[in-house]
């Protein structure tokens, strides 16, 4: 599993989870303002000319249309994978050196107000609750880590003993 923690800036802090990478996707979409494939995508200069209606790629009819596109297609091979991920290139940029789909992900996260920790396994949430989080550690941050033990017990990850 796969545990958020998010401290706004003003109110009380809020932990949820995710099953795995796809619900993780899932969930961040669904409270972004991007559209999941502007959150993170993985596509060839081809297929995105066969999804504009061009199947081949070569053409002087997809070229007129998109060249910049074509120039992707030209430079790094028409079946490259080309990887968006808008929160952390910027918009619309592909790119086609790889990008995680985590990494895009937590990118969404960090770009709205507050602090945002993903922990992407049990034992680093537990880690987090137990101060191995700077980000959250100390009496200051008390709220934070108590909404991640709840969220933990919840689960029965942890027991509630308090």
């Amino acid at each position: 599993m796969i545990y958020v923690l998010e401290v706004p800036t003003q109110g009380l802090p809020k932990a949820w989870f995710a099953y795995d990478d796809a619900d993780f996707s899932r969930k961040v979409a669904a409270s972004d303002p991007l559209q999941p494939w502007e959150i993170y995508d993985e596509v060839t200069p081809r297929g995105l000319l066969d999804a504009l209606g061009h199947d081949d790629a070569t053409s002087a009819q997809a070229r007129a249309h998109y060249p910049a596109l074509c120039a992707l297609g030209d430079e790094h091979g028409f079946d490259t994978p080309l990887y968006r991920a808008d929160h952390l290139l910027g918009r619309g940029v592909l790119r086609a050196e790889p990008v995680s789909a985590r990494a895009a992900l937590a990118a969404a996260l960090n770009a709205r107000t507050g602090l945002h920790c993903i922990y992407w396994d049990e034992r680093a949430a537990v880690g987090a609750f137990e101060g191995a989080d700077p980000r959250i550690a100390g009496p200051a941050h008390w709220h934070a880590r108590r909404a991640l033990y709840e969220q933990l017990v919840a689960l029965e990850v942890l027991a509630d003993d308090n």
